[in-house]
């Protein structure tokens, strides 16, 4: 008997409540961590530096080019305008980001939105502006829009293989690549990116002036571009200020900084000055954010009110003036002080070939045309080959004409619909394409004057085939189209100058602000619980006793002037730097200012220290419990930037156990918790000139003990003072007893 055969059953799967071990479950995996960057975080950096992040050489990141292939499909170039909300539905066969990224997308691209100096959608409804923070876009099914008419230059000839076709996200459409723009896109608009690693920053130009100095380099390769194309074009306007070396270094190398002033003019009926353009990286809310804290903190006081006036007509933004004020003098501080004036920093990182490159305008313009002249190219050869494609089927017409009935004879006298085309073929010698295309002409159409019609064209096609066969072996003929191209869209769409450009600034002077504030003697107050005062010898004179919070204390009292800097150290090892101009004449019968509050200081964070300076010589010395002591130049707290908040004003490795500022070298008294008192020359102590250095040891401290204060020696009076006087740094000091101290006279 065969063997009967055992059915194989699978194993059972674990059901919900089965006490099932699983291999590996909850334990930590190691990987080393390149391997971990190679195959999860260097695709993602790929994927936003080629696919989103940084624009090719038509101009557009995928995301504006999907948006504008889907209008163009849509109808909206020749169309009326429709919902946002249908051209945001449409565009998520081509971008699956999400509707809220392809409208934000779509709106930036506006000409309502004014953020494009050639705006590629016309916009109907509320686009918001790029100029203001507060004025946002209306929701997509309020807006309309469709194709500007300068999108016809985006799209001419994208249905002649100009550029690649690929699929898109799911396989069920193509889009391009690129688009066959018939002038440099990505030298017209401003464009912003940040990928993972790099970024891009670049800056619009005139679009006039953009395609003559094209035209130019088309001509003469070393052509001077400065003369055609003398500064970037920004749509909100503003003034240049011109630098000859930036400009050279962003025209060559892509990369520099182009200085942007605001326009505005003074109304001399109402007093006020009338802000009408501004920088392109700021907006009307963070310049009068600015003016209002520098208001605030006393360092503005010629403006009265301010106001964002901005309406149909445009920004606007009003700054009344109190009376006898100079407009000239205030701009010219507010330039310094505000967003008001601004740097566009220049940064040309664009996808060359699918690699991110940094070019300059001549490098771009130079692979704009290199990328032009293949599209016109592959437009010219696809004209080509349709010529040919129809002159080839008319050469078959034309053979017929020598004996249009032995033709009809031949399709009437074949028994079998298949055998027509190669009866044809072999009656009139022609080919199975020709054959085809006479086979398929109308019995209407079998008459001497439609053949001779369709054959007439056969001398022109040839001409028009040897043209193209002529145009793709000449360079110099492509060129020439580009160049035709490039003049009809600067006659057609190019617009005057928005920006203005200043060749000659007149100098700043960079102490206007010192000038504008008086200088005479003060006295300056300083409390344990953070007050400040700041009062004028007379009035010191009449005053009575000081006013202080219960419990607190004085803790610093200085002669200086009223133009004189103030270092505010705190406990968070910060230095707040400020002027004694900037606050109020007090009197003693006042607290007086609370630094905290008056600096914005961190939440619990309080002033320990006042330094003073005029030059900032001098030092400042900081002693560690430790037994440490770090000497710092006045210097390293001093910034060209006019930085008011400095980080790692001294070192946090060790308690602090006082501070001093030491304007020149002199004796120092260091008392320690252990009854010893150790007098050294400041010259002693090393210098060092980082802010947070954990200093050099001074003492040496026994264990448990530390540094507990330390004088200038020069207010001590000591017997035998030679005791505690070393020569040498660390040391340990000697022992103080009373009759140490000399005796002091009492009342």
């Amino acid at each position: 008997m065969a063997k009967r055969k055992e059915k194989k059953t699978a194993p059972a799967r674990p059901q919900l409540g089965d006490n099932v071990e699983i291999l590996s479950a909850g334990s930590v995996l190691e990987s080393p961590i390149t391997e971990t960057l190679e195959t999860n975080y260097m695709p993602y950096a790929m994927s936003v530096i080629v696919s989103r992040a940084l624009p090719e050489i038509d101009g557009f990141k995928p995301a504006h080019r999907k948006l504008l292939y889907t209008m163009y499909t849509m109808g909206l170039l020749k169309g009326v305008r429709t919902k946002s909300a249908n051209i945001v539905g449409s565009t998520m066969h081509l971008n699956p980001h999400g509707d809220a990224a392809i409208y934000d997308t779509m709106v930036r691209m506006g000409r309502g939105n004014e953020s494009l100096l050639v705006p590629f959608v016309d916009s109907k409804g509320n686009f918001g502006k790029a100029y203001s923070r507060d004025m946002a876009c209306a929701a997509s099914r309020y807006t309309e829009a469709k194709l500007e008419p300068v999108c016809e230059e985006l799209f001419r000839d994208i249905d002649k293989e100009t550029v690649d076709f690929v699929p898109n996200y799911d396989g069920t459409t193509t889009e391009p690549t690129l688009l066959p723009v018939t002038f440099p896109t990505i030298l017209a608009n401003n464009t912003l990116g940040i990928a993972v690693g790099m970024a891009s920053n670049i800056c619009s130009f005139n679009l006039a002036e953009l395609c003559n100095a094209t035209i130019a380099l088309m001509k003469d390769e070393q052509a001077d571009l400065s003369t055609l194309l003398p500064a970037p074009d920004f749509v909100g306007g503003g003034s240049i200020l011109y630098d000859a070396a930036e400009m050279h270094n962003v025209y060559e190398n892509g990369r520099g900084s182009i200085r942007v002033r605001a326009k505005w003019s003074y109304d001399k009926e109402n007093n006020c000055i009338d802000v009408t353009q501004i920088p392109p990286t700021t907006t009307v809310e963070a310049i009068m954010d600015k003016i209002t804290e520098l208001v605030k903190a006393g360092r503005i006081k010629e403006i009265s009110d301010m106001r964002d006036e901005t309406d149909l007509n445009g920004l606007k933004l009003t700054i009344d003036l109190k009376r006898g004020q100079d407009p000239d003098k205030l701009m010219a501080r507010l330039y310094r002080m505000t967003p008001l004036e601004d740097s566009f920093a220049c940064n040309f990182n664009l996808l060359i070939g699918g690699q991110p490159r940094v070019l300059g305008v001549r490098g771009i313009l130079t692979e704009w045309i290199a990328f032009r002249a293949e599209c016109v190219r592959r437009r010219t050869f696809y004209d080509l080959k349709g010529k040919q494609k129809r002159l080839h089927l008319l050469k078959g017409l034309a053979a017929i004409l020598l004996d249009i009935d032995k033709a009809i004879r031949i399709v009437r006298e074949t028994e079998e619909e298949a055998e027509v085309v190669p009866n044809l073929m072999i009656g009139f010698g022609i080919d199975e394409v020709q054959a085809e295309y006479v086979a398929e002409i109308k019995l209407r159409h079998l008459n001497r004057e439609y053949i001779l019609n369709r054959t007439a064209e056969i001398e022109e096609l040839e001409k028009a085939i040897a043209d193209l066969e002529d145009i793709l072996k000449r360079p110099a003929r492509i060129n020439k189209i580009i160049m035709t191209e490039l003049a009809d869209v600067a006659k057609k769409y190019g617009k005057p100058r928005k920006s203005e450009i200043l060749y000659e600034v007149a100098a700043e002077d960079s102490d206007d602000e010192e000038q504008a504030v008086p200088d005479y003697p003060v006295t300056l107050f300083f409390t344990r619980d953070g007050y400040f005062k700041k009062i004028t010898p007379q009035s010191l004179r009449m005053s009575g006793e000081q006013k202080l919070k219960d419990g607190d204390e004085i803790t610093q009292t200085l002669e200086s002037s009223n133009g004189a800097e103030l270092l505010f150290f705190t406990n968070h090892c910060q230095v707040y730097k400020s002027r004694a101009a900037d606050f109020s004449d007090t009197k003693a019968s006042v607290l007086g200012d609370y630094v905290a509050s008056t600096l914005g200081m961190e939440e619990g964070e309080v002033p320990l220290y006042l330094a003073v300076t005029t030059d900032y010589s001098g030092h400042m010395l900081f002693f560690f419990q430790n037994g440490k002591c770090a000497k710092v130049p006045l210097s390293s707290y001093e910034t060209k930037q006019n930085r008011k908040k400095l980080l790692k004003a001294y070192s946090d490795k060790a308690e602090l156990a006082c501070m001093m500022q030491l304007p020149q070298e002199c004796e120092l008294a260091i008392f320690t918790s252990g009854n010893r008192l150790l007098l050294a020359g400041s010259a002693l102590i090393a210098e060092k000139t980082t802010r947070d250095t954990a200093g050099v040891n001074v003492v040496t401290l026994k264990k448990n003990q530390k540094i507990a204060r330390v004088e200038i020696a020069d207010t001590l009076e000591l017997n035998n003072a030679h005791r505690f006087r070393v020569r040498t740094l660390p040391a340990a000091g000697a022992i103080l007893h009373t009759e140490d101290l000399a005796e002091q006279m009492t009342m």
